[in-house]
């Protein structure tokens, strides 16, 4: 793309308006092409050949029917119109020229430019179906017979490429998660092997797909996620893995939770009982947390705090104990952050700010996504306590972490943080902050 002016490049000075950067921060595309008709003369045809859209899509969304909402679509927008990924919450675009990222005052050694390289070559090994370190593996032809090792090899190759998850968001590793589903699904339909390799086959299948379905979720594609997570509890209760199965009725509760509370609790619940006390220490401690999660948005204290202490307990056992890859990650520090983020959402700041302080100190930036969530909550509770400032200053590091990280969930997360700043516009630290956002 490099050196290419498309036809569809939007002037300079029509992005620097403050009508075109409220747009293209807002994702209203609708706003956005009746702009560039009206002010740069580009014509609603013209744009959709750009963008790879109908033309009918066009005028629809210029009438403000409809929104558009997938990576892809706002990625492939922001190309044609020549829109910095910055300013509609992107990395920076294939063609945009190289600059030094802004470096906030705070920051460790890994957001330097060192960090923002590597999770830049990740994007790119993500966007090729590779991963540093990834396990050779040999593709059974349809119709072949499959060994019994050949399982373990497929969950090795998953739990490496779930290492992307780390420093990427669901619109750069979708397709390649789904793309590792589809092919074990495919192996199961085609392929010959013993009844245990088959169980076993069906447990790495259900991995996949709750890995698929969380960068779904992440991406924005929400029914995506939640037929993905359905069929990873159908394939997990077929091999008889019953963690796997309780931890797909804990990622569709962590979904549902915001829209039905009552029934992202009892799907919660369910996930709880359907792992079991025999569970590894590490799911249970998982399976709890999220069981916390969703009384705490229900505004249930005494319910949340008895799941959090549910989860403590499974995770001090956990020590020496063989734990499921996938729950690798749950540790002190993670459990730490839920229990923080739980007193937000019940509106307890003096319990809230000082656990999440201390987690988010010794938590990494190079988890540029999860980093700048866990802030909102952090500035959420900030604000609830009356330090506004602080929390300007701990909103401006999560906005300068969520910059290029390709999840929709920082943004989504940090909207209502910023409508609750707004009403303290009149304070220097938060014009400042509120003028990042919107550019």
């Amino acid at each position: 793309m490099t050196g290419y002016e498309p036809p569809t490049a939007l002037p300079r000075v029509l992005l620097q308006r403050a009508d075109m950067r409220a747009a293209l921060a807002a994702h209203d595309f609708g706003t956005v092409f009746r702009l560039a008709r009206s002010e740069a003369r580009i014509s609603y045809s013209k744009i959709a050949a750009e963008c790879d859209m109908k033309p009918e899509r066009v005028g629809l969304l210029a009438r403000g029917q409809g929104s558009v909402t997938t990576y892809e679509k706002i990625a492939r927008i922001s190309d044609a119109l020549r829109v910095p990924g910055r300013m509609v919450g992107l990395a920076p675009r294939p063609w945009e020229a190289p600059a030094l990222p802004h470096r906030a005052a705070g920051r460790g050694p890994d957001t330097d430019r060192g960090g923002v390289r590597r999770r830049e070559f990740f994007k790119a090994s993500a966007g090729a179906g590779l991963a540093v370190g990834l396990p050779e593996l040999t593709r059974p032809r349809a119709g072949s017979r499959i060994g019994s090792d050949y399982p373990e090899q497929l969950r090795a190759r998953t739990a490496r490429l779930r290492r992307l998850d780390d420093v990427l968001g669901g619109g750069d590793t979708y397709k390649v998660y789904l793309g590792e589903y589809e092919s074990t699904k495919a192996l199961l339909r085609d392929a010959t092997y013993t009844e245990p390799t088959g169980r076993a086959l069906l447990s790495v299948l259900a991995e996949q797909a709750q890995q698929a379905g969380w960068a779904a979720f992440d991406g924005g594609r929400h029914q995506d996620a939640t037929g993905l997570y359905e069929a990873s509890h159908r394939a997990a209760v077929d091999a008889g893995d019953a963690e796997l199965a309780g931890n797909a009725l804990a990622f569709l509760a962590y979904q549902t939770i915001s829209d039905d509370r009552q029934a992202g609790i009892g799907i919660a619940s369910r996930s709880v009982e359907e792992a079991g006390p025999r569970a590894a220490p590490g799911v249970r401690a998982l399976l709890y947390e999220r069981l916390a999660w969703a009384h705490a948005v229900a505004g249930n204290d005494t319910e949340t705090e008895r799941a959090l202490e549910a989860a403590q307990a499974a995770l001090k056992e956990a020590d020496g104990h063989r734990q499921p890859d996938w729950v690798a990650w749950v540790d002190q520090t993670e459990l730490d952050i839920m229990t923080g983020r739980c007193w937000t959402e019940l509106r307890r700041p003096l319990r809230a700010v000082p656990v999440l302080e201390a987690a988010l100190a010794r938590y990494d930036d190079a988890h540029a996504r999860d980093k700048s969530l866990y802030l909102s909550w952090l500035a959420d509770s900030y604000l609830t306590a009356g330090e506004v400032e602080q929390a300007a200053a701990v909103t401006g590091r999560a906005l300068d972490l969520a910059s290029g990280v390709a999840s929709v969930r920082p943004r989504q997360r940090l909207a209502p943080v910023l409508q609750r700043l707004d009403e303290h516009k009149a304070l220097p630290a938060v014009v400042e902050v509120l003028d990042r956002a919107r550019g």
